[in-house]
């Protein structure tokens, strides 16, 4: 199923009802990003860190670098999963690019939550002058 197509779209809307497991976001993304060279849970890339047991997503090697991709769902914000992600990426040394699938909207019980401008908020604070960092771009997907 391509990314961005009407199925696409309708696995998303069900991925992301109240009660989902991020798999469910995450099998949207993973064939599509399987065709195009991504590996699931790459391991092996944090190997010259303290926290070797570290594993994206999915990862493609590109060049002399590489895409760290990962899928996020419920947890987005309050669990600050998009700043672990990010923080994977900037130690890792074979990647140094995001790829990062979060929410427009989550709706619990009784409040709703719009994650993806918080995280394009909050990476982009990475990029303002005087924040360098390694990951050379972060490309948030919304869905």
């Amino acid at each position: 199923m391509r990314v961005g197509s009407p199925a696409c779209i309708r696995a998303f809307e069900k991925a992301n009802q109240p009660g989902a497991h991020s798999r469910e976001a995450q099998a949207v993304v993973w064939g599509e990003a399987e065709a195009l060279g991504f590996a699931s849970e790459k391991k092996g890339l944090f190997a010259d860190c303290e926290n070797r047991a570290l594993r994206p997503d999915m990862f493609r090697r590109v060049g002399e670098t590489g895409i760290l991709l990962e899928v996020e769902r419920g947890k987005t914000l309050k669990n600050n999963m998009d700043l672990l992600d990010f923080w994977k990426c900037h130690i890792c040394s074979h990647a140094h690019y995001l790829f990062v699938f979060v929410p427009t909207m989550i709706e619990r019980s009784n409040e709703k939550e719009k994650p993806f401008p918080q995280v394009v908020k909050r990476l982009g604070a990475f990029y303002e002058v005087g924040n360098e960092t390694n990951v050379r771009a972060a490309f948030v997907f919304g869905y």
